[in-house]
């Protein structure tokens, strides 16, 4: 039926505007529901009129937050209002020099962190790049090369080897057809296509008879039906699937978030009542107003927004020395508090390498060793290596998978690499560990001709010259058992085809997740130099069985071990066939839901029928996801954070990108990652090795322990100014401190003293406990004690020595000095007991970390500046002091780290006899 040129067809009588599952409707049907007829295509009058219907192929560009917006969004923290306030209060009272040094706190977080933030996601710019610039059509008949954008539903367009389709096309006509969909459905091989329709409840990875954009013709050509175009296709949903999924906070910006609103209402709340205190008394407003400054910059911990920064960054630069790339700096802290990593399988769990591991030949078993490409290692029978003079089937064999094979094996710059199909280089790979060289055999028996690989007889065979002439066989087990009659035994005779006891081989080999390839032979007449498939239909004799598997990488396996140790679930997820990801799964280790002593692998069209209620127990027990589309990667992910999971999601390509940017931590891989893949992911591994993550993870532990141990050194001091101002109000004295020099210790301290916590190295046994729970408080009950211990300290011993300064006729300016310098110095007395919340120092090393030292020498030096320079005690209204007072000052330091020390000794030996009997529990149990 074809749509009358006068009118525009109605939206309603085609289906791309309504839900239709192409894959499953015959090719006929699927071009009648489309009007369009296959040999001549659309007219170019109906093209257009659909392309007005329709819009172009292209998709749909999303809007970008300008700089100006990103920049301003740097100010949008609780902690930053506060400091914004007290610099336009300080300005308005003629206070220019707290007012600038606040402001300029407050600049400087702002400006590091549109630094990092300016690097945003451009994964909607990287899809629309994947996208074919050109198309071949049929137009009124005839060929056109017109550009993609073009494209209408209904068009027919013509692909060949070397292609990408240029939208999502239902197949109508296909010849040997094999496309790579890697970028858009993770599955490692080339998938062979048809025009065949197939069930409508197939996954993405199992639609044969469709070809999705952005995805290549590797082999073969094909006519195909534009069945969708842009936004509609796969690779569109996925771009709305990635702009629609969250930007979570991690677990150290929410409990940051928590801790500065709780103290923004402590501060307002103590300023307002502080101000209403002094009023009543009858105070100057402007010297109140100055006395509420002072108290909100002294509970302000100025320096944690820009020591936050500034340690994830230097965590940054850890983790590149660990081949991680991060992207953004909070995802270094969200490292350390994962608990559950999604992984792919190929090339992050695995070598991305195919090796024959098994061979049948001449009614023997063989193993072989060597992982990869490599041409390293043995054929064994039973821990010995096999000698081809005794077996002549499996000779035979190995030469079959050698010669029957347009593959090449190549070394460069040390690495051996595969130029052509992955499968058949591990067949010389192989054939190379037994002493068999390709170049050698093939001036010994140079091929005559080819039967290349084609779907329909689903093998390949080549004829060969030389002393013999022989033709080889290589296929699937059903096409070269039906063909045989024979087998080779070991002396190089025929003997008696046993079918079935193949037929049992094939199926303990497809258990272990291999992939089995039969080989054949059969004797050629002299002179022959051609074949073609009458030649191979009969009569063949059966060489053997290879089996092969893309191996676990050994350090892959031992990664997972190290996670799962950690309390960290590892989780498979991948487009590959479910026997092969359970038995590769089981090889790694990886722990789950099990069946008759099997890891159980739930595939992509068993989660179509899960629900959003029962999906995340079901998440949480099973350890392979196997066959998935984009969108149930997503919902996986979903479901793991539903159950409050810090996820950790790894992906290379197009179809990756909606949850690597859901995820708490998007992990994409740099060598074979996608640019969508890449753009949506908070880290880039360079070596595509999930050892590599484990490594990452250990450091983002280190930078969270780090983190932490900064935010329990400086809370105190904040703790401390201010009790010691509220103290003065109430005993209505004068200020111990002024507001700039308040700021003065703030900042210099968090730079010299607490920014030197960021070397600290990572404490024994880092990876053997378990990951943060994601609701406990930045600061546990034993932390607040401590944090509430010192602050206390730091009053008495601060405003004890300001009494008896004053007590003994010093002046202000030398009584404020001493303060000053006493929170300095106790400061960095206890930066030595923060190296470790839990150790005392001895058992963490008096010098393992020398820039502790370092820091407090210069802190020393930078505070003599303060005390005894005319132009500091200007700025900063600070008096030279006497050697007597200085040795108070010292003296009330060690008086502190003496009792700070005691009472982590304390807890650590109880905290030891508990888990002594804790354990002791668990044996008698």
């Amino acid at each position: 039926m074809r749509v009358r040129e006068e009118r525009k067809p109605e939206k309603t009588t085609l289906s791309p505007d309504k839900t239709q599952d192409w894959h499953s409707l015959d090719a006929r049907e699927a071009l009648q529901l489309l009007q369009v007829d296959q040999k001549k295509g659309l007219t170019q009058e109906e093209a257009a009129r659909r392309q007005e219907a329709y819009g172009s192929n292209v998709m749909t560009q999303q809007k970008k937050q300008s700089a100006l917006v990103l920049f301003l969004l740097q100010f949008h923290q609780p902690l930053i209002y506060i400091l914004l306030a007290a610099t336009v209060v300080t300005l308005l009272l003629g206070e220019y020099i707290d007012s600038s040094v606040i402001f300029g706190v407050v600049l400087i977080n702002s400006i590091i962190g549109y630094i990092q933030e300016s690097k945003a996601l451009a994964a909607i710019d990287a899809l629309s790049k994947s996208m074919t610039a050109k198309a071949t059509v049929l137009r009124g008949g005839s060929k056109q090369h017109i550009d993609a954008s073009e494209l209408v539903p209904g068009d027919i367009v013509l692909l060949q080897s070397g292609d990408k389709f240029p939208a999502d096309v239902r197949l109508v006509q296909a010849r040997d057809l094999k496309v790579d969909e890697s970028a858009l459905t993770g599955e490692s091989v080339a998938v062979e296509k048809h025009s065949e329709p197939v069930a409508a409840d197939d996954v993405l990875g199992d639609r044969f008879s469709m070809g999705f954009a952005s995805t290549a013709v590797t082999y073969g050509q094909a006519t195909g039906l534009v069945v969708a175009t842009g936004d509609k296709t796969e690779v569109g949903k996925i771009q709305e699937s990635i702009s629609g999924a969250q930007n979570l906070d991690t677990p150290l910006t929410i409990k940051i978030k928590e801790f500065s609103n709780l103290l923004l209402w402590v501060i307002l709340g103590l300023c307002v009542v502080l101000f209403v205190v002094e009023y009543l008394r009858g105070a100057d407003a402007s010297d109140t107003f100055m006395l509420a400054v002072a108290l909100a910059v002294g509970a302000i911990p100025e320096g944690l927004p820009v020591a936050v920064t500034i340690m994830l960054a230097l965590g940054v630069s850890k983790m590149a020395k660990r081949r991680a790339i991060i992207r953004k700096l909070v995802a270094v802290e969200t490292l350390g508090s994962t608990n559950v990593i999604c992984s792919d399988k190929t090339g992050t769990l695995t070598e991305n390498q195919m090796t024959v591991q098994q061979i049948a030949a001449g009614g023997e078993q063989y193993t072989t060793t060597g992982l990869g490409y490599r041409p390293e290692g043995e054929i064994q029978r039973e821990e010995r290596q096999a000698d081809l003079r005794h077996n002549k089937a499996l000779e035979q064999c190995l030469k079959a998978g050698l010669l029957c094979n347009d593959s090449t094996l190549k070394e460069k710059n040390g690495q051996w690499l595969i130029e052509g199909d992955p499968t058949e280089g591990a067949l010389e790979v192989v054939a190379r560990k037994a002493g068999l060289e390709k170049r050698t055999l093939e001036e010994q028996q140079p091929r005559q001709d080819t039967i290349p690989f084609e779907s329909e007889y689903q093998y390949m065979a080549t004829l060969h010259g030389g002393d013999r002439p022989l033709i080889y066989l290589k296929g699937s087990v059903e096409a070269v058992l039906e063909r045989s009659s024979k087998a080779l035994l070991p002396d190089g005779e025929p003997g008696e085809l046993d079918k079935e006891h193949i037929e049992k081989q094939v199926e303990q080999m497809a258990g272990e997740g291999l992939r089995v390839l039969a080989f054949a032979m059969l004797g050629a007449t002299e002179g022959q130099t051609q074949i073609d498939h009458k030649h191979t239909s009969s009569d063949l004799i059966f060489l053997g069985l290879q089996g092969m598997i893309d191996p676990p990488r050994q350090e892959a396996m031992e990664a997972v071990a190290l996670c799962q140790r950690a309390g960290i679930d590892v989780k498979m997820i991948t487009g590959d066939h479910a026997v092969t990801a359970a038995a590769i799964a089981s090889q790694i280790g990886l722990r789950g839901r099990q069946e008759n002593g099997q890891l159980v692998a739930v595939t992509g069209k068993q989660l179509q029928q899960i629900g959003d209620q029962e999906l995340p127990d079901l998440v949480e027990k099973t350890a392979v996801f196997a066959r998935v589309a984009p969108e149930q990667k997503l919902r996986l992910v979903k479901a793991l954070q539903s159950r409050s999971k810090v996820v950790a999601m790894t992906g290379d390509g197009v179809n990756d990108g909606p949850a690597l940017k859901q995820a708490n931590i998007g992990i994409a891989m740099g060598i074979t990652g996608t640019d969508v893949a890449k753009d949506a992911s908070d880290m880039v591994l360079t070596d595509d090795n999930f050892s590599s993550i484990e490594g990452a993870v250990e450091e983002g532990r280190g930078v969270f322990d780090n983190l932490t141990k900064f935010i329990v050194w400086t809370l105190p001091t904040n703790l401390g100014e201010s009790l010691i101002l509220l103290l003065a109000v109430a005993l209505n004295s004068q200020l111990p401190m002024q507001p700039v020099q308040l700021l003065w210790i703030n900042m210099t301290t968090s730079v010299l003293l607490g920014l030197m916590l960021v070397f600290e190295p990572k404490e024994p046994g880092i990876m053997d406990r378990p990951p943060r729970p994601s609701d406990q408080p930045l600061l546990t009950t034993k932390l607040i004690m401590r944090t509430l211990l010192v602050g206390f300290l730091m009053l008495i011993c601060s405003y004890g020595l300001f009494l008896y300064e004053m007590g003994r006729g010093a002046t202000l300016r030398e009584a404020q000095t001493v303060v000053t310098t006493v929170f300095v110095v106790v400061e960095s007395f206890y930066l030595l007991n923060c190296r470790s919340l839990v150790r005392p120092i001895g058992q963490i090393g008096w010098f393992t970390n020398p820039w502790v030292y370092y820091g407090i020498a210069v802190m020393f030096l930078v505070q003599a500046l303060f005390i005894y320079t005319p132009f500091m005690n200007m700025l900063f209204g600070s008096s030279p002091l006497e050697a007597v007072q200085l040795l108070r000052i010292f003296g009330a330091g060690a008086v502190v780290f003496t009792i700070i020390s005691i009472e982590k000794q304390i807890r650590f030996r109880l905290g030891t006899r508990r888990l002594k009997a804790a354990k002791k529990g668990e044996q008698l149990t």
